[in-house]
């Protein structure tokens, strides 16, 4: 249990971030925009870099690439699923208003927008996640590591 404390903690916290961004968004009536969502994947992957930084850190003679992997998929997996269920929170309960504003301001042809929009979050959360691990591993990738591959 103890391997996954960093990217649980690191998720919990990109989460709260996400969350505050959304709701200063909401204040300004912006939350509306999709555009402003693209921000979300810099929170995520601040969170999910820290997070592989930190364990390296840590744990420098046992890191491996399998592990920061790991770490980062954790970290912005929990991130995006608290955030989709706050946002399906907020958008039944909180404003129920929302959803209907998001659909006539973008799509306003979908009939079960609900589970659309809810489907849709957490893809980009879940591909963001993927795509900018990936991506931050080849930062923290040791001659190790491709030693390991080739020897």
């Amino acid at each position: 249990m103890k391997q996954f404390a960093l990217p649980v903690r690191f998720g919990i916290a990109a989460s709260g971030s996400l969350i505050a961004y959304f709701l200063i968004l909401s204040l300004f009536e912006l939350h509306t925009n999709i555009f402003y969502s693209l921000f979300n994947s810099v929170i995520t992957g601040f969170a999910i870099y820290e997070a592989i930084k930190y364990e390296r850190i840590q744990n420098r003679e046992g890191f491996s690439y399998g592990q920061g992997f790991k770490i980062g998929l954790i970290t912005g997996f929990i991130a995006t699923l608290i955030f989709t269920i706050f946002f399906a929170f907020y958008s039944t309960e909180i404003n129920p208003g929302f959803l209907e504003e998001l659909s006539e301001a973008w799509f306003s042809t979908f009939k079960d927008f609900e589970a659309i929009v809810f489907f849709t979050a957490a893809i980009m959360g879940f591909s963001t996640t993927l795509v900018l691990t990936l991506a931050f591993m080849q930062l923290f990738k040791s001659g190790d590591d491709i030693e390991k591959k080739t020897g």
